[in-house]
């Protein structure tokens, strides 16, 4: 366990293995990946939320503004949150921003959904459309 700290907040960054644990003691995960990125999969567990920090754009990666107000409508300052990214570094500066806005239980999931797949956790990828494999 690692923690970052800036002037006001300390993000607590746990790696995968102690994640996964989390997870299954009642930790909802908060993934803000693109929903490009989550559509082409993402860590397979019940209690998961899709909200992007950040958006691509034609002139590169842009924070959501959106970001606190979206995650306040779908959760609770009291919830225990896991958040996750890609390779953990949006996902530290999402965590960071979340308990400058006064959530309470907010924990970094380090190496994020590179590391989840690398230790061979379950995911959950689209269905293959499988009709082009048909022949007529």
């Amino acid at each position: 366990m690692t923690s970052q700290e800036s002037s006001e907040t300390t993000v607590v960054t746990i790696d995968v293995l102690v994640a996964k644990n989390l997870i299954t003691s009642g930790h909802r995960y908060l993934d803000v990946r693109t929903e490009e990125e989550f559509k082409k999969g993402h860590v397979d567990v019940e209690n998961i939320l899709n909200i992007p920090y950040m958006f691509n754009t034609p002139e590169g990666r842009v924070k959501n503004p959106e970001f606190l107000e979206l995650v306040s409508a779908k959760c609770s300052k009291d919830d225990h949150l896991l958040i996750g990214c890609q390779t953990g570094v949006r996902s530290l500066y999402a965590s960071a921003d979340l308990l400058k806005a006064d959530y309470k239980h907010v924990t970094n999931m380090g190496g994020g959904y590179a590391a989840w797949v690398e230790n061979g956790f379950s995911v959950k990828k689209p269905e293959l459309n499988t009709s082009s494999d048909k022949t007529s």
